[in-house]
Order: C-alpha cells, then structure tokens, then sequence
C-alpha cells in the first residue's frame, strides 16, 4: 500500500469527501500523526485511507477551514459549474420539446 504525505489542495474529490466523512466536525490529538522529514523537520497530517493508498494529510489553519466549510464550498461549485448550467439546458429543452408535442 502506498503511503503518500499530501496538502488537502491536491487531493481528489473523492479522497477530499473522505476526509471530511472521516473528521466532520474537525480532528483531535489522537487523530493526529507527527513524521519528520529527512531535513529534521516536523509535519503534523491526519490519516485517510484508500483502497490502495493511505494519505496522510498535512495539517494547517486552512485544512481546520476546509473542513469546517466544506458543505458551503461544494455548493457553491455545483452552483456555480459549467455541467450544472448543461444539465439545466438540457432539462429545458426537454421540457420545451415536451411541450411542443
């Protein structure tokens, strides 16, 4: 199993959704694990695992935000996304083509 230490700004939609289903309302000591990298420096990262892959997830002040304002952020896409505005194209020229037969 691969182990990648990775910032929340690359993860995927589905590992991002993961970690938010894994720490909904934040994360604690316990969740925490601390690596030093090979300059001696300390990284702080939470853990999400895969299927194949475990991340570990570095934490910082703008992770504690992005969890705690996930929902609000995803709506704000699905709103604002181009499939979204397709779909709605789509939906009515079904319903003007409905009404035309």
């Amino acid at each position: 199993m691969k182990r990648i230490i990775v910032d929340y700004k690359r993860l995927d939609h589905a590992t991002a959704a993961l970690l938010i289903d894994l720490y909904p309302h934040g994360y604690g000591d316990d969740d925490i694990i601390v690596l030093k990298k090979p300059g001696g420096e300390l990284v702080e990262a939470v853990e999400v695992k895969t299927d194949d892959t475990i991340y570990l997830v570095k934490i910082s002040k703008s992770l504690s935000n992005f969890i705690s304002n996930f929902e609000e952020t995803i709506e704000k896409e699905l709103r604002n996304s181009p499939e979204k505005e397709i779909l709605e194209k789509e939906i009515d020229e079904n319903i003007d083509n409905d009404f035309e037969s």
